[in-house]
């Protein structure tokens, strides 16, 4: 019987006969390059391990501003997530942060400090909430600028209104700015606790009952409480500016106290008049002399304690105009610089905290930065055939920020419940589509601060007020009682498990 014969695509293969060779690249006999097996002239062998890449120098300029912009973009929205979920990372957290329910009775006299300028539309009404404050034993000192007769005009009309609780101040210092309008004031100030808030500011007549008892409870030596901006729907950029102010005091603020290091907030924040003769006032060079008071007081260890309980937050507006918005973070993130260039932060006692210090101040820097390299990037993106590695690392950053993305979308949604607010479709569609320009305009802002540092142009850029928060319902009519059971449920982003990850 005769073998079986197989066909295959190559020719007939009888049984017996040898098969053929299998087809292996061979090296050419010119040395040039063989697929999978590298160079085989010695000019061209190839070693084990890691060559670079033949490009030319302005494909290296180009890719490596493309993979620095990744990596800064991925480092600055994995940090922000971490901060901004802090309170809500376990149950402890989210209930240590709000103020006690059934406050101690008042053991401290209040100097509350409010400085005004060029702000006659919001001044008086800020101070006759003041007035109503039902601690037993405040006072309010009105700052006004010797060359403002408006403010001053209404800072007295007040004062006429309430002559045992606010008297004014005159500032004829020249150039003028708020640590020097503070400083004046506390030569005056008769409280064992100063306060300060701002001209716009909408204040709670509980607040200083619940920071009083506060104090007590915790011995303290700074009490900073809550700050929410209010009118979201004033433009395409307050919706994310609103955001900032609620997760910033909601929660960022308690992971830095946590951490004791703390930049404070420059209104609604409490300060022992002790510490405050010590650190003999605020840094009057400094456009961050909130974050500068901070930082000293952390250096120097002293106790900051955060609460933030929505019933009684101040309310306050975004800036009222784009430019407006863009000079406030100007001279945040100029002040930021003064303070890491002033180097008080380097007497923090761990180095944990020396790393959370520097990163934090730094951060205007990582954002000139990672704005001057976005456009390269992008241009890069549009008009090269840009590496498959390098096109990858570009992906890295898109993963935290749709997940902060998703955070916000909870936070946007928690905001509406807490404060009686009704957040639209629209709503939602703003915070989608204005997250690109909304952190160009933080790169912009950062690129500007270190523009102005650089050229030593340390001039106070004023913000202007309107009051359009006062627009808003009002407060007791918005939000449930402290201690009060709340009808809306937690926040999805609330772990179940107690511990903190």
């Amino acid at each position: 019987m005769s073998a079986p014969t197989t066909h295959s695509t190559t020719g007939l293969l009888t049984a017996g006969s040898a098969p053929h060779p299998i087809l292996t690249p061979q090296p050419s006999d010119d040395g040039s390059y063989v697929p999978n097996r590298g160079g085989a002239g010695l000019g061209h062998a190839v070693a084990g391990g890691f060559h670079l890449p033949a490009w030319t120098p302005g494909e290296w300029i180009g890719y490596s501003a493309l993979v620095v912009a990744s990596i800064l973009l991925t480092a600055v929205a994995i940090s922000t997530l971490w901060w901004m979920l802090h309170a809500w990372r376990s149950r402890d957290n989210l209930d240590g942060t709000t103020f006690s329910a059934t406050p101690l009775p008042a053991r401290h006299r209040f100097t509350l400090l409010v400085p005004g300028r060029h702000e006659e539309d919001v001044l008086g009404q800020t101070l006759d909430r003041l007035a109503e404050q039902d601690h037993p034993d405040f006072e309010i000192i009105a700052i006004v600028g010797h060359d403002d007769p408006g403010t001053d005009r209404v800072a007295r009309e007040a004062a006429a209104r309430h002559p045992d609780l606010i008297r004014v101040v005159v500032d004829e210092t020249s150039p003028k700015n708020k640590p020097k309008a503070l400083n004046l004031a506390l030569q005056t100030a008769t409280g064992d606790i100063v306060g300060v808030f701002d001209a716009e500011d909408e204040v709670h007549p509980r607040l200083l009952s619940l920071v009083d008892s506060r104090f007590t409870e915790t011995d303290a030596d700074v009490v900073q409480g809550g700050v929410q901006l209010m009118n979201f729907r004033t433009s395409w950029w307050s919706l994310r500016n609103v955001l900032e102010y609620y997760f910033w005091f909601r929660s960022r603020l308690h992971f830095h106290a946590k951490s004791k290091f703390i930049p404070l907030g420059g209104n609604t924040v409490f300060v022992t008049k002790e510490r405050l003769d010590w650190s003999e006032g605020w840094d009057a060079s400094c456009l961050a002399e909130d974050c500068e008071l901070g930082v000293r007081l952390s250096s120097a260890g002293a106790k900051v304690v955060v609460a933030y309980s929505p019933e009684v937050v101040t309310r306050e507006e975004t800036p009222g105009s784009f430019t407006s918005l863009l000079k406030q973070r100007t001279r945040w993130n100029q002040g930021f610089m003064q303070v890491l260039g002033k180097g008080e932060w380097k007497k923090l006692p761990t180095m944990k905290q020396r790393f959370y210090a520097r990163y934090l101040l730094t951060m205007p820097f990582i954002q000139a930065i990672t704005g001057l390299l976005i456009p390269v990037s992008v241009i890069l993106m549009l008009t090269v055939k840009v590496p498959t590695g390098v096109a990858l690392i570009s992906f890295i950053p898109l993963a935290p920020t749709l997940v902060l993305l998703a955070v916000e979308f909870t936070g946007l949604a928690e905001f509406g419940r807490t404060y009686g607010e009704k957040v639209r479709a629209r709503d939602y569609f703003r915070l989608v589509w204005g997250l690109i320009p909304y952190q160009i305009f933080l790169a912009l802002a950062a690129v500007r601060a270190v523009y102005r540092q650089l050229r030593q142009q340390n001039g106070w850029e004023k913000t202007e007020h309107t009051g359009a928060h006062r627009d808003a319902p009002a407060q007791d009519a918005t939000v449930t009682p402290i201690g009060a059971a709340r009808p809306a449920p937690e926040p999805a982003f609330l772990m179940a498990s107690g511990d903190e990850r």
